[in-house]
């Protein structure tokens, strides 16, 4: 009797039949937790987290902010003079670019329209320059020459000998010009050759900056739009647009305002007769681009010209520009100004008031256009912002 097999018990292995698979071995658990392992506690349990409100703590990173803050002080201390040549060429450039924009309006490639811009302001500078060293260099040289016959016509006056020697003047000027006044003498020499190249290198730096800032100008306006958030970059295009193109609006204005005082100027120098009077012209024009402070510069230098001719020129010349100034303060000034930048009159005077106190002649350049920007984001965002609440 065959004893039933169940399904529990295994079969004989039938003939060419593969062996049967033996099961796999348990796997193993993992570790335990508290299971020590190499390397570790070898330098003792790490320990809280530092506490940033520790006073220690608190004290060491204000004491490291002031440090950074103070070092950023010391670098834009030492680099402002480069700073401001790099403002005023930024200035420079966006007043000169509604000009190449109406170049490349009339067909010239970008390139090709700063060169031409660039070439106009060179050979204005050359023109300037032209006109006013021959009549200096010649004016000195007469000088120089004339300085023998000074003194011998003072040997020859009866007057000023008894002074010379009532007072003993040689003998006190022969002490003075010892060995002390001498190296004095040569420092201020070689300190007005040190200004002199000082100023060249200036003002070619601010030509080179502004050629590189003219042909990288849509660039530059696409890096400093790429800050700003999606949602908000074509208002902020349109806004920043419309500010740059005041800024050139004001500096054509200025630059009509001046050329305008050099022509009246040449006009006045030819009717009185003063020597040089394009000269003149030209100082005056460059003057009166300096806000509130150059047309009464131009004006004195004008005068002073004058009185070294005679007289009654002198006083005509005083005379001119006291009622020129006037006119040009209360007149032209601020209808260019409202026409070209839309500011108000007293807006514009005050603005170049405050500029002129707080950062000089720089503050006086950027203050009507700086004037002009808040008038617009205050009329676009601020009023509109307000009647939304």
């Amino acid at each position: 009797m065959e004893v039933p097999v169940t399904a529990d018990e295994s079969r004989p292995a039938e003939p060419g039949a593969d062996p049967p698979v033996a099961p796999p071995p348990p796997e193993a658990g993992p570790p335990e937790a508290d299971a020590p392992r190499e390397g570790d506690d070898r330098f003792g349990p790490p320990g809280p987290p530092l506490n940033r409100r520790n006073p220690f703590m608190m004290g060491l990173l204000g004491g490291l902010g002031v440090l950074v803050a103070y070092g950023i002080f010391l670098g834009l201390r030492n680099a402002a003079s480069i700073l401001v040549l790099v403002f005023i060429a930024l200035f420079l450039a966006i007043g000169l670019n509604p000009a190449v924009d109406r170049l490349r309006g009339w067909g010239l490639p970008r390139g090709l329209a700063v060169t031409v811009i660039a070439l106009s302001v060179v050979l204005l500078l050359c023109g300037g320059l032209f006109a006013l060293v021959p009549p200096l260099v010649t004016q000195t040289g007469q000088l120089v020459g004339n300085v023998p016959h000074y003194i011998e016509s003072l040997q020859r006056n009866e007057a000023v000998r008894d002074l010379v020697q009532r007072y003993d003047i040689l003998d006190k000027v022969q002490g003075a010009l010892d060995a002390g006044t001498v190296t004095n003498a040569l420092g201020g020499v070689v300190g007005g050759a040190k200004l002199l190249f000082g100023t060249i290198f200036n003002v070619l730096t601010v030509i080179v900056l502004v050629i590189y800032f003219l042909a990288a100008f849509e660039r530059i306006k696409e890096a400093g739009y790429a800050f700003v958030p999606r949602s908000r970059r074509q208002r902020v295009r349109l806004l920043t647009d419309e500010i740059l193109g005041k800024v050139g609006a004001y500096m054509v204005g200025a630059i009509a305002i001046a050329v305008l005082a050099g022509v009246c100027t040449w006009v006045f120098a030819m009717v009185v007769g003063l020597a040089y009077p394009f000269a003149l012209a030209v100082v005056v024009a460059v003057c009166d681009l300096i806000p509130q402070i150059g047309a009464t510069l131009g004006a004195i230098i004008v005068s002073l010209v004058g009185l070294a001719d005679s007289l009654g020129a002198g006083i005509a010349c005083i005379v001119f520009f006291v009622v020129y100034q006037q006119v040009e303060n209360y007149l032209i000034y601020p209808n260019v100004m409202r026409r070209s930048v839309k500011v108000s009159d007293v807006a514009a005077v005050t603005a170049a008031l405050l500029g002129v106190g707080l950062f000089g002649v720089i503050g006086a350049l950027i203050a009507i256009p700086m004037v002009a920007a808040i008038q617009l984001v205050v009329r676009e965002v601020v009023y509109p912002s307000m009647e939304e609440k």
